[in-house]
């Protein structure tokens, strides 16, 4: 049972990753200091700190909030397409990973919070291996969904899911901030992302 004590932790929590989404957006990583989240979601430094150990632990946890929406938007699709026969015997493949994409909630802001993410774990070990450690469980994740995919479907892998799984995130990554940095919306960064993917996936099936 949740008790009043734990809603209201949890409640700080949100409110303070939230403030610090706010404040990415307007400043970037090094501009939301820890002061400027807890002005912003109307908390003391006492409170930051009884909730998280670091600004990094705050920014890791809103990178593994990001991905978990993407896992989670993936998967409710994967159910809707599996529950109107789209798995069938014959599917395409290269449509299917489309459809699937369809349903990424991806924009430029997280494409720049995972970039200034990704150069705060270059620039410091310990936070580089947190971040790696967080980016072996989403591929764990997809690499799940790639299984249940394969299972109920005629496709064949010539590679372990979490192999493919890793592969298809790389791409994924290194398409969208292409074109972030081409200035694509939202829509355009999917569409550019899910043709690379589909074309991934060609080479990784079984003929």
């Amino acid at each position: 049972m949740t008790t009043p004590a734990t809603r209201s932790r949890e409640n700080t929590r949100v409110r303070l990753l939230d403030a610090a989404a706010q404040l990415f957006a307007e400043v970037g990583l090094d501009g939301a200091s820890v002061e400027a989240v807890c002005d912003r979601a109307g908390f003391t430094r006492g409170a930051f700190y009884s909730n998280f150990d670091s600004k990094d632990e705050l920014f890791l946890m809103l990178a593994g909030s990001v991905a978990e929406q993407r896992i989670n938007a993936v998967r409710r699709r994967v159910a809707e397409i599996a529950a109107d026969g789209g798995l069938s015997e014959g599917c395409d493949p290269v449509e299917l990973v489309q459809q699937i994409m369809d349903s990424a909630e991806e924009d430029r802001l997280d494409v720049m919070l995972m970039s200034e993410i990704r150069i705060r774990a270059l620039r410091d070990a310990q936070f580089g291996a947190a971040y790696l450690a967080q980016e072996r469980e989403m591929v764990s994740s997809i690499a799940t969904i790639i299984s249940d995919i394969v299972s109920v479907s005629s496709l064949e892998l010539k590679v372990p899911a979490y192999d493919a799984a890793r592969m298809l995130m790389l791409i994924w990554e290194g398409m969208t901030v292409r074109g972030a940095m081409a200035g694509q919306d939202s829509d355009k960064l999917r569409h550019s992302g899910s043709e690379e993917l589909g074309r991934l996936v060609q080479l990784l099936l079984a003929e």
